[in-house]
């Protein structure tokens, strides 16, 4: 029992300390990301339809279960960012201007590849802010017992004002080129890398980043034209 407890503990310092170890870690707290966008979209979507609906979708989100889980995955997501900034310089410092980003048959030269930390830091900036706003000022009052926020009044004034709706398009174009990347290399980390799993999973990636960020500035192009109407 002592063996086994020991090679535990070994097995689990070799999660951080070995080079698969820290792309696992980066690839299971990116997933964290996915599962965020698919939550909100699912209910930002009901905005689409009327504002009605999108108040009963904002009223599940206030659940006890949703006010909990979301700032549990968006933690998950900075964890991310976080540990993505130690490896970044970690590299540089042993190997030079070396990204984070992990090599794949020539995909590590694509911009997006390239660019994953800073793609990264863009992402997690308009989630902070995006959460000290809509999230604060609905489930989170919710949660504390308070009175929350309209959540039709806090879209027309967020998406009623050019700059931000400029701002949050800016966000999701950099939310794209960071999922298409991260997508298929979450994937291939967790194991499947061979290579027709491999142009598989780049394909859904695609697709998936695209589903997510249209979405989202199809919503926010409505809220901004709802909003110039009023």
């Amino acid at each position: 029992m002592e063996n086994t407890n020991n090679f535990t503990i070994i097995s689990m310092a070799n999660i951080f300390t070995s080079s698969i170890g820290k792309k696992l870690i980066m690839s299971i707290s990116g997933l964290f990301l996915m599962l965020f966008l698919v939550v909100h979209l699912t209910a930002n979507s009901a905005f689409l339809f009327s504002e009605e609906a999108f108040e009963i979708a904002c009223e599940i989100m206030a659940t006890p279960f949703v006010t909990v889980m979301v700032p549990i995955l968006a933690a998950g997501f900075i964890i991310h960012i976080i540990y993505a900034l130690y490896l970044t310089l970690y590299n540089r410092r042993a190997r030079g201007n070396e990204r984070y980003a992990v090599p794949h048959k020539g995909k590590a030269d694509s911009w997006s590849s390239k660019n994953m930390f800073v793609l990264g830091v863009i992402v997690l900036g308009f989630l902070a802010f995006h959460l000290t706003h809509f999230w604060a000022d609905m489930q989170l009052q919710e949660f504390m017992g308070k009175h929350s926020a309209n959540p039709n009044e806090l879209m027309y004034q967020t998406f009623g004002n050019p700059i931000f709706l400029v701002l949050y398009i800016i966000w999701f174009i950099a939310l794209w080129f960071h999922l298409t990347h991260g997508f298929w290399s979450a994937f291939q980390t967790i194991g499947f890398n061979n290579n027709i799993w491999l142009k598989r999973w780049q394909i859904i990636g695609k697709v998936f980043a695209t589903i997510v960020v249209l979405g989202f500035i199809t919503v926010a192009i409505v809220a901004f034209c709802r909003a110039s109407a009023l």
